[in-house]
């Protein structure tokens, strides 16, 4: 006998990805959650700074026959966000999904970093998802079953390994996910966040990474695995889905094991 658990639910629904593009054809972790939301049935704005790159990423789902739409704006200004929500309720009706999935790094101790860098990650990294949140969750709550939220954080989160402020960015998502959870439970909103490791994703190798690097950040695995983006996707997909209707304000960490073994500091090549 089959029970509620074994819809998926995501048909129909509506997805806004923040984040959702990526340079060239290359598979970020937005782009990937947008391409398998969208395959599993759901309608998804992509939306990123760069028009272009979240075009390419609605052509890419076009092009499987999925539905989506492209959104350019700057997440880190409240109207900005306003919009975008809008821009989804406006195309299709409602809102049902939010992958909160905008982020920058930073390297550098507190002596080596400057306040100015200090507060620019903070915003991004995590303002702009209290921003999106706040203009998203009315519009969920509009829907007869809620809606579900997903924060991307970092296992830098877990494991400080000599990024100061971006680790402290990405462990305020944390804190912002539970305390979602909690605020938003009643209203039938779950809230969770992903910690991914060391993916090879366009926003990793445009840097620049030497085979070498590249090598021992897939060492770094217990599984000796590389992550990419699509690993980090279908986190995404599942947390957004009926296959975690009973899952909320919890991390689920994304690295193949990395965690689980001695931190090394970061160097400039990885």
């Amino acid at each position: 006998m089959k029970g509620p658990e074994d819809d998926a639910g995501l048909a129909g629904k509506v997805a806004i990805i923040s984040g959702g593009g990526a340079a060239g054809d290359g598979i970020g972790n937005g782009r990937a959650a947008a391409i398998l939301l969208a395959r599993a049935g759901a309608k998804v704005l992509v939306a990123d700074l760069d028009l272009k790159l979240a075009e390419r990423t609605v052509e890419m789902i076009k092009a499987e026959g999925g539905t989506a739409a492209a959104h350019a704006g700057d997440v880190t200004r409240e109207a900005e966000c306003k919009r975008l929500v809008d821009a989804a309720v406006d195309h299709w009706g409602r809102l049902d999904f939010l992958d909160n999935n905008v982020g920058i790094g930073s390297r550098g101790s507190v002596v080596e970093e400057k306040p100015e860098e200090y507060r620019r990650v903070m915003q991004v990294n995590v303002e702009t998802m209290f921003l999106l949140s706040k203009h998203a969750i009315p519009a969920m709550k509009k829907t007869a079953k809620g809606g579900a939220i997903v924060n991307i954080s970092s296992i830098s989160a877990l494991r400080p390994r000599g990024l100061t402020t971006y680790t402290t960015s990405k462990a305020a998502v944390i804190g912002l996910t539970q305390a979602m959870a909690v605020d938003h439970g009643r209203d039938n909103i779950r809230v969770n966040c992903i910690c991914p490791g060391p993916m090879y994703t366009p926003m990793v190798y445009a840097r620049g990474m030497s085979e070498q690097a590249r090598a021992q950040r897939t060492k770094a695995s217990v599984l000796k695995t590389e992550g990419t983006g699509w690993d980090v996707g279908h986190a995404v997909r599942f947390l957004l889905s009926n296959h975690a209707r009973y899952i909320t304000g919890q991390v689920l960490v994304v690295d193949g094991g990395v965690t689980l073994q001695g931190p090394e500091r970061d160097s400039q090549d990885h």
